[in-house]
């Protein structure tokens, strides 16, 4: 069993502390068969909640010595970034990180992370609202505030609150394929993916229902991906203008026609390379790619890997 453990510290914030629970807690087999175990740690004593919520005293099952046997560490924000996190959790973070412990952090959780040093040279992203701060703190850190997470590979940071979210599904995607990334988000009624930054999701709420929804228009597009739609084939079919169509995809859906398009077709590639023995080139007709070499290119830039090294890595799960 993978084991999760959940850092908290003294003003831990409520929800990003229960994210991971929620996401690796109801991530399973098919079969129902639990695929993580989560653990809460903290220092002797227990900790107190931030104020956001009402403050709460809980007392973690575990202490910060079940960091040393987990395979995955996530840091939930607090809500004192100008604070230094105590010299004993830094040092068991360290020492995770020299045994190749996966370490991952949550909103303001970035700030514990570049404390301990592990951020240094490595692009990584917080919540917008505090990204001047980490900036000027960690000068060392490529920060990327556009983004809703960064994946480095052994060191993964998230932007703030549902983010957290996103960065939890797309670990259990890369432990397990998206077939599983998939199930788990629909139980927590959450989409497997989103695409683009934070911003677009700070103005903009689901997209709404009424004549000018959008839900048609993906579902058509989602029914035709095999096909070589252009910008003019969709706004047609949508019965509205080309500048109308990318209006309403920025507004409802927080990003462009384009973009939602290729992801859609690259998560269809990898349904396909999960589940069927699919050559390669016909993998990339039946998600719209037309060309391995097209497919290529779009799944290394949202994948990082290639489609047979994917398949490779997950046909047999």
């Amino acid at each position: 069993m993978h084991v999760v453990a959940v850092l908290a510290l003294d003003g831990v914030v409520a929800f990003d502390l229960a994210v991971p629970g929620q996401v690796f807690g109801v991530t399973t087999t098919p079969e129902g068969v639990p695929l993580y175990e989560t653990r809460v740690c903290a220092a002797p004593g227990g900790v107190e909640t931030s104020a956001m919520v009402g403050r709460m005293r809980m007392q973690a099952p575990f202490g910060l010595d079940a960091l040393a046997a987990a395979d995955t560490i996530v840091v939930p924000g607090h809500e004192d970034v100008r604070s230094e996190p105590p010299a004993e959790v830094l040092d068991a973070l360290r020492g995770a990180a020299s045994r190749g412990t996966r370490i991952a952090s949550i909103c303001v959780g970035a700030f514990v992370l570049a404390a301990a040093g592990l951020l240094d040279g490595r692009q990584a992203t917080t919540h917008w609202r505090y990204a001047g701060a980490m900036a000027r703190r960690f000068p060392e850190v490529d920060l990327d505030p556009s983004v809703l997470y960064v994946d480095g590979g052994q060191v993964l940071t998230s932007a703030g609150v549902a983010a957290g979210i996103d960065l939890c599904l797309h670990m259990v995607r890369r432990d397990h394929g998206s077939a599983t990334a998939a199930r788990t988000a629909r139980r927590i009624i959450m989409p497997p993916q989103r695409d683009g930054g934070q911003a677009q999701f700070i103005r903009h709420e689901d997209p709404p229902d009424g004549e000018a929804a959008l839900q048609p228009t993906l579902a058509w597009l989602e029914a035709n991906l095999h096909r070589p739609l252009t910008l003019d084939d969709i706004a047609r079919h949508a019965s509205v203008s080309v500048r109308t169509l990318t209006r309403r995809f920025r507004e409802q859906a927080g990003t462009t026609p384009q973009r939602w398009l290729s992801r859609a077709r690259v998560h269809r590639a990898q349904q396909l390379l999960e589940s069927t023995d699919l050559p390669v080139e016909r993998v990339a007709a039946e998600a719209g790619f037309g060309s391995p070499v097209t497919l290529r290119a779009h799944f290394a830039r949202r994948v990082g890997a290639s489609p047979l090294a994917y398949r490779s890595a997950f046909r047999a799960r």
